[in-house]
């Protein structure tokens, strides 16, 4: 059951491989994202003390959080992964090229997972391209319904 999607990083890469990760949250993280307060726009997977951490990733609290506990919004998050996931995303990160992108939030059997997409940048034109093809299916679509 997906929680939140980020149709940017869809629009603005190329996503090459997608991989689930855990994520290490607070109390008031989880609650505030199960009520869908979460943004994954200009998030992304960075490596960093041997982890990767989601940075990026805005989780607006809820007004009822701990009165002992000052939040922060935007703090890095640890992604779980396994150590042979890890060697490898480095070596295709820091070789190749690639970048990694939040794709989107999900609940699995009752924990938050995320989706991270190994990602290649696109340009302006390759973009227009996608736009053209995607318009062209809608139209296609339509056609389709209007004649039968």
């Amino acid at each position: 059951m997906s929680i939140i999607d980020n149709r940017k990083a869809f629009h603005d890469y190329f996503i090459e491989e997608q991989l689930e990760a855990g994520l290490v949250l607070e109390g008031w993280e989880v609650k505030a994202i199960r009520a869908g307060r979460v943004q994954l726009k200009e998030s992304y997977v960075i490596y960093r003390n041997g982890a990767f951490y989601l940075f990026g990733c805005h989780i607006t609290p809820l007004q009822s959080a701990s009165t002992h506990i000052k939040p922060d919004p935007v703090r890095d998050r640890k992604l779980l992964l396994k150590h042979e996931q890890i060697s490898r995303l480095i070596g295709k990160v820091e070789r190749a090229g690639y970048t990694m992108v939040a794709l989107n939030l999900h609940f699995s059997k009752g924990n938050i997972k995320a989706d991270i997409g190994l990602a290649k940048g696109k340009k302006q034109h390759d973009k227009r391209e996608t736009e053209k093809e995607r318009e062209w299916q809608r139209e296609k679509q339509r056609l389709i319904r209007n004649k039968g």
